[in-house]
């Protein structure tokens, strides 16, 4: 499995800011090895954040994105104390999850 995210989330006026890094190696399927096999695709396809278990962002990804993403958004009303969950899900059927509390 892969590593935990490093997510932060700050309240600034009414909002909050969320950052996450997300530890993944995001193969494109289009590299060769040293020996000239072709590495296999292996990369999140969906990214989702939740607050207090509401849905308040999801995106869709391909192979383009770079190895360990950072993925920053904004949640409008969020309050210190609240929980932040970003679960994400990758081409081979890996998932991963991981919460943090808004300071």
């Amino acid at each position: 499995m892969a590593d935990p995210m490093r997510i932060r989330a700050q309240v600034a006026g009414d909002q909050a800011t969320v950052r996450v890094l997300m530890g993944h190696e995001m193969e494109t399927g289009q590299r060769k090895d040293s020996s000239g096999k072709v590495i296999p695709a292996w990369y999140i396809q969906t990214v989702s954040a939740q607050l207090n278990g509401k849905t308040v962002m999801s995106a869709q990804w391909g192979p383009s994105v770079s190895k360990n993403p950072f993925l920053q958004f904004n949640i409008k009303g969020a309050k210190t104390g609240d929980k932040v969950s970003v679960t994400w899900v990758d081409n081979k059927g890996d998932k991963r999850t991981d919460e943090a509390s808004v300071a």
